[in-house]
């Protein structure tokens, strides 16, 4: 069996970061570890307050994984001050961690702030040169590349730009745009349209989160990256399509729906 590692903060209604990450690499067959990054209170409809986790000790955590259970992909997910981000890129090195997906979780779906503008500038020096790939919806991809994105074109320049920038696949998430939910991969030089249609349903709490660990767990299986993300892609579009309904806000995904239907 695979073993996926999530690092990313802890999400006590279940909906995204860890609990949401652990619920979809079972979904993959494949076995979760965790690193928790960060304590949230939140539930459907916002983020109530952020504890960070001591660097010192998501450190710990990453040589007690890495050290036993060796992952075969990694997921990266929120992570809050800059020291942090230095811990986390220090120990990608040190055990050459394989297949990292980074998710570049700058502000929650209610709105609310969770990296500090130093840990992103830290993000980009030191932690981005690890991934394989990074998965920023259109609001991330504009901050990272100072490209306003509206349309197709835009998409395009600013995906290609992220990735020569980064030295990495970019995966530009579309959910922003007005009509459709398109995404587009950029890898290797090539660009994929992952075409989707918007589904009616405004319960997508932790959509990304969930996207960027299915799609860990699609690399750790060996499949070449578009492969993976479409894969993952229609993972999360099964998920959402669902239908689940919990909470007065933004609902979570089913992330086990192929076993358990939440109508049955």
């Amino acid at each position: 069996m695979n073993t996926v590692l999530t690092i990313a903060g802890s999400d006590c209604s279940a909906g995204a970061g860890i609990q949401a990450d652990l619920k979809t690499i079972l979904a993959h067959g494949a076995y979760g570890i965790s690193v928790v990054t960060a304590l949230t209170a939140q539930n459907t409809m916002g983020v109530l307050k952020v504890a960070e986790v001591e660097p010192e000790f998501i450190g710990m955590q990453m040589d007690a994984v890495f050290t036993d259970l060796a992952p075969r992909a990694v997921k990266v997910g929120m992570i809050v001050g800059a020291e942090a981000v230095h811990v986390i890129s220090q120990r990608l090195k040190k055990y050459a961690a394989k297949q990292v997906v980074i998710d570049t979780v700058m502000v929650s779906t209610s709105g609310s702030r969770l990296m500090e503008d130093e840990a992103l500038e830290c993000a980009q020096e030191e932690l981005f040169p690890f991934a394989a790939l990074l998965t920023p919806n259109l609001p991330e991809i504009e901050r990272l590349t100072g490209i306003t994105v509206t349309n197709a074109q835009e998409m395009q320049r600013a995906a290609s730009t992220a990735a020569k920038r980064f030295g990495c696949a970019v995966l530009c998430k579309g959910g922003h745009l007005a009509n459709e939910a398109d995404d587009l991969l950029y890898d290797s030089g090539q660009f994929y349209w992952m075409r989707a249609p918007r589904i009616a349903n405004p319960n997508t709490h932790g959509t990304g989160c969930t996207l960027s660990a299915a799609i860990a767990c699609e690399l750790a299986e060996g499949r070449n990256m578009p492969d993976a993300v479409s894969r993952a892609k229609q993972y999360v579009a099964g998920a959402i399509l669902d239908g689940l309904d919990l909470g007065a806000g933004r609902g979570p995904l089913n992330h086990g729906y192929a076993f358990f239907p939440s109508g049955r």
